[in-house]
């Protein structure tokens, strides 16, 4: 039972790589147009927002995906923002290892650790059972672009352009 069993898990993982595998191959190259899209609808699923009680018209993000983070990255080189524009800090549990996570970042973004600000340590809350413990957490890395008031702004418009694109849902008709 259990030898069938771990052939039923082996070929579901392969199916899953499988679909992965097409669907990436799928995807293709990417212009700079849909570059720019994927970019501003990422940024504003994970990045920080203005508010009319709190004004912070500023490209600030943050996230614990590599690969995010790399798009991310990506999308600041197609906006010709420098990194000298950028200020990195890593966001991380205070019982975690600040110094491997600052080199785990280091190495994903391409800097030296002397470039990262002091990193935010998130204070140990011992109600919460957290799972993200082992070696392989890194905490967030958070990016900051200097002087991205306009940017901003360009990043917002684009994005209400997108929505005002998109035709809306017809969740009503539904057959």
């Amino acid at each position: 039972m259990n030898a069938g069993l771990a052939r039923f898990h082996a070929s579901r993982d392969h199916e899953r790589a499988a679909t992965k595998q097409a669907a990436a191959a799928a995807i293709g190259e990417l212009s700079d147009r849909e570059l720019f899209i994927a970019g501003v609808a990422l940024y504003w699923a994970e990045g920080s927002k203005d508010k009319p009680y709190r004004r912070t018209e500023v490209l600030q993000f943050i996230n614990s995906d590599p690969n995010v983070i790399k798009l991310f990255l990506r999308w600041l080189e197609l906006l010709d923002v420098t990194r000298d524009r950028l200020t990195l800090r890593v966001s991380i549990h205070e019982t975690a290892d600040v110094k491997a996570a600052e080199n785990f970042w280091a190495d994903i973004v391409g800097v030296d650790v002397s470039a990262f600000s002091k990193a935010t340590l998130k204070k140990h809350n011992p109600r919460t059972v957290r799972k993200n413990t082992a070696d392989s957490y890194h905490g967030c890395l958070a990016i900051y672009v200097r002087q991205s008031a306009d940017l901003y702004r360009r990043m917002e418009g684009a994005w209400c352009g997108i929505v005002g694109a998109a035709p809306a849902a017809d969740l009503g008709n539904r057959t």
